[in-house]
């Protein structure tokens, strides 16, 4: 059904184009002309209630055909979606398979804000062994002179000590003497400088 009954208009029988009509109803029992035109409204409004309950059942099946439709279009982008997921975490297993080192997770670890302390090896080597130590060496210039020690590239030489269980062992030269160094006595550090040394020696132990 292409034309919407709902739409219709009823006819107009009184004209000239139903005449037929309503001469044929007439000599078939009709007494005049008014009846015969009831008779047509009558049909024709029949007819047509008829055809707008086909229409209103169409019009369901039409609904029902686009929502199923619908559901099986959703279903099959639904379907693609979990496939695509599928094939992207596939994709990354074997990314992280082949990269392991690409995806180490990052360290969430604060900086530290407290600086770290690296004495000579001098001053470590005496504080193991539990021998007097100058402070000096924890001053803010005692610990640039070792920071210039350990970057140094020279070839340092063995020699034989006494450690703390009384046992004698082999050690790095620098680990006991920094021959380039001037040490400082500690009664001759300055009030700025003891106080630098106190705090630096306290956080090297």
């Amino acid at each position: 059904m292409l034309d919407n009954p709902n739409e219709a208009i009823l006819p107009d029988f009184t004209t000239v184009e139903y005449a037929m009509a309503r001469a044929r109803l007439i000599a078939r029992g009709l007494t005049n002309e008014e009846a015969a035109v009831e008779v047509l409204e009558t049909i024709w409004t029949f007819n047509n209630d008829a055809a707008k309950d086909a229409w209103a059942e169409q019009a369901e099946i039409e609904l029902r055909q686009v929502q199923e439709a619908q559901r099986v279009a959703a279903e099959q982008e639904e379907e693609r979606q979990q496939v695509l997921e599928d094939e992207l975490i596939a994709a990354r297993k074997e990314e992280h398979k082949k990269n392991k080192a690409k995806f180490v997770p990052v360290s969430t670890a604060k900086i530290p804000t407290i600086p770290i302390v690296i004495p000579s090896h001098c001053a470590v080597c005496k504080l193991k062994t539990r021998d007097y130590c100058e402070l000096f060496y924890f001053t803010n210039k005692g610990l640039s002179e070792a920071k210039k020690n350990l970057l140094s590239t020279e070839p340092q030489g063995l020699i034989l000590v006494l450690g703390a269980d009384g046992q004698q062992m082999w050690v790095n030269a620098d680990e006991t003497r920094d021959s380039k160094t001037v040490i400082i006595k500690d009664k001759n550090l300055s009030w700025e400088e003891f106080n630098e040394a106190a705090q630096c020696m306290i956080t090297a132990m």
